[in-house]
């Protein structure tokens, strides 16, 4: 392969060789699909990436070609970038953001091999996206793992403390970025896992957590959670038309989400969407809650419709219009 073009990997066998060969370099490898226009776009800024980063390799590979690729590494939508150093993932990017790929990019490629003076740039970028993750949501929990699967008994003994108090989190799994794992430690001057955040402070450990729970400070500290369910019926009630999919109107981040818009669209009807993959707690309750087990899902006036086949037969049978206005 010549210095500065996009390699691209058809078999499991291949990436990981490409894995292996490349150890000490920077690898970043892009799980696109053919359908997806996002993911065309993303390739091009890519093939512009290798030609100014000719020391990082840069890999294409198709998502639903090499699924066992794709499933190891939890790929659930495309386009999605990961990076490897040493054979070992060091980071990830969800979806066709060119100016975060190009920065993450320029990040682990420098990190590499940095003159002090990039180094204070560097610190600076990554306390600003510290600073971002733990204002992501009004209660942040970093911790090993996620909350369905913790991955040390502190993790999972704070996430049973905080959902038995009822309290709405967001979390963030240290293990998938080296780098905020170690930077956190610095920012917030506390050296272990897991920690909690409130309104962008730190409340502290597991210890303290522990502590608050005894004096009955907890609820007082950190925010409620709306119940899910109702959640859900403020989320499908939320527009006379409600989709819920992967992605968003503009982009679609699976095949079915991209036809049912299209179809939608055609017929001129306004209507709102709901991306699945921002909120997992959603993804999964409302499978449950609507007795319905895969996405697109599609309600008019809070009433389920159905998928994206039952869509198609409405529109051929010329009954998606009336239902979507309301008049059936």
């Amino acid at each position: 392969m010549a210095a500065g073009e996009v390699v691209v990997a058809g078999s499991a066998e291949q990436f990981q060789q490409l894995l292996q060969q490349k150890e000490r370099a920077l690898v970043v490898v892009h799980f696109w699909a053919p359908w997806a226009p996002q993911c065309a776009q993303m390739n091009e800024v890519m093939a512009t990436l290798a030609k100014e980063h000719v020391q990082v390799t840069f890999v294409q590979l198709e998502a639903e070609a090499v699924p066992e690729v794709s499933e190891k590494y939890e790929i659930s939508s495309v386009p999605t970038f990961l990076f490897f150093k040493n054979s070992q993932k060091v980071d990830r990017l969800d979806g066709a953001h060119a100016p975060e790929l190009t920065k993450k990019v320029q990040r682990h490629a420098s990190s590499t091999s940095v003159s002090a003076g990039s180094n204070d740039n560097a610190k600076e970028d990554l306390n600003v996206r510290l600073k971002k993750l733990i204002n992501a949501a009004p209660c942040m929990l970093f911790m090993k793992g996620s909350p369905k699967e913790p991955r040390c008994g502190f993790s999972k003994q704070m996430v049973e403390i905080l959902n038995k108090h009822g309290i709405s989190f967001s979390s963030f799994d240290i293990f998938s970025d080296e780098e905020v794992r170690q930077g956190l430690k610095t920012y917030s001057n506390w050296p272990t896992y897991p920690q909690l955040y409130v309104a962008g402070e730190l409340i502290g450990g597991l210890d303290i957590i522990k502590e608050l729970e005894a004096s009955g400070e907890l609820d007082t500290v950190c925010p409620k959670a709306q119940k899910l369910e109702d959640r859900l019926k403020s989320l499908i009630n939320k527009a006379p038309v409600m989709l819920f999919m992967k992605g968003n109107k503009q982009t679609a981040r699976c095949g079915f989400s991209k036809q049912i818009i299209e179809i939608i669209n055609n017929t001129g009807v306004d209507y709102e969407t709901f991306d699945i993959l921002e909120d997992e707690e959603v993804r999964q309750g409302l499978k449950t809650y609507s007795n319905w087990p895969t996405y697109p899902q599609l309600y008019v006036k809070g009433e389920l419709v159905g998928g994206l086949d039952i869509v198609k037969e409405l529109k051929e049978s010329g009954e998606l219009l009336p239902i979507l206005k309301g008049e059936n």
